[in-house]
């Protein structure tokens, strides 16, 4: 199993936590989409927060998207994922470039830019629940821990990062989301915040060969593992799902692009769906039978 998470207990289950490497479902993205290091960097924190907080979903169907909606270069950056470790994402622009931050690190922040954070639960019906939340830094794993401080009131610790190689493929990637329940005690508390304020970052313990099992052990005292489920990069559009879509633009609409080929395009996997003209005309034909 090469991308997987883990999901663990600590204190009495008064701690619950989730731990991800997802070092290939990146390079997926990044090569599907050919995008720069900056958003290579950003839609795989993304994803690996989506993954982590889709593990939280109750039912079979349920998806979580997690929606960056910035002022910077990269405009919106989305990622939704199921809680089966499916996870699909792409940014506004992919092409985004620009210098280091004051630290030397990609600027993950200057590409998001100023505005907010949007997670929205959808059932298996596909009705969305969202919660809204500013962007406090841009570097996503500081704007989670507010948004599941302010939002869903869960003190939260969220560490997410992605190492790139010198060739610009990814070296590794993955992330922690660590929570506190009712009923812990100040000293637990205490030693939970010591513990998250040592690491120096996800990369470097990633970098070290650190599994997510033994981020978890660092940072929570003698935890109990309960899950561990391997992640993939999963689009799930396919001829059929289009037509679909079509379809579902009504008679009226379909009418209008009826008179040439119909090319759609797949933000989320860069496929390319072309219709001819007849085929286009056979979709009609089937609106006449609805």
């Amino acid at each position: 199993m090469n991308d997987y998470l883990v999901r663990a207990t600590a204190a009495d289950d008064r701690i619950r936590a989730f731990a991800a490497t997802t070092r290939d479902l990146t390079e997926e993205a990044r090569a599907r989409h050919n995008s720069s290091p900056i958003i290579t960097a950003a839609l795989g924190r993304l994803m690996t927060a989506a993954l982590m907080m889709g593990t939280m979903l109750k039912s079979e169907g349920e998806k979580l998207t997690l929606k960056l909606e910035g002022d910077g270069p990269a405009h919106n950056i989305i990622a939704i994922a199921d809680n089966t470790g499916g996870v699909k994402g792409y940014a506004g622009d992919h092409s985004v470039l620009l210098p280091p931050n004051a630290k030397g690190k990609l600027d993950v922040a200057g590409a998001v830019g100023k505005g907010v954070l949007r997670v929205t639960r959808s059932d298996a019906r596909g009705e969305p629940f969202t919660g809204t939340c500013e962007l406090v830094s841009g570097e996503i794993a500081e704007d989670l821990t507010y948004y599941f401080a302010t939002s869903e009131q869960t003190p939260s610790g969220v560490g997410l990062g992605v190492l790139m190689n010198k060739d610009n493929t990814v070296r590794c990637a993955g992330g922690f989301i660590v929570q506190v329940m009712p009923g812990i005690t100040d000293e637990e508390l205490e030693m939970l915040e010591q513990r998250l304020g040592s690491i120096a970052s996800v990369t470097s313990m990633l970098n070290d060969g650190m599994t997510p099992e033994d981020m978890l052990r660092y940072i929570l005292p003698d935890p109990t593992f309960h899950e561990k489920r391997e992640l993939r990069y999963h689009c799930g559009c396919s001829r059929e799902s289009v037509e679909g879509v079509l379809l579902s633009l009504g008679r009226k609409e379909l009418t209008s692009l009826a008179d040439r080929p119909v090319e759609v395009h797949c933000d989320f996997c860069e496929s390319d769906y072309v219709f001819t003209q007849e085929e286009v005309l056979e979709l009609l034909g089937r609106t006449n039978n609805a």
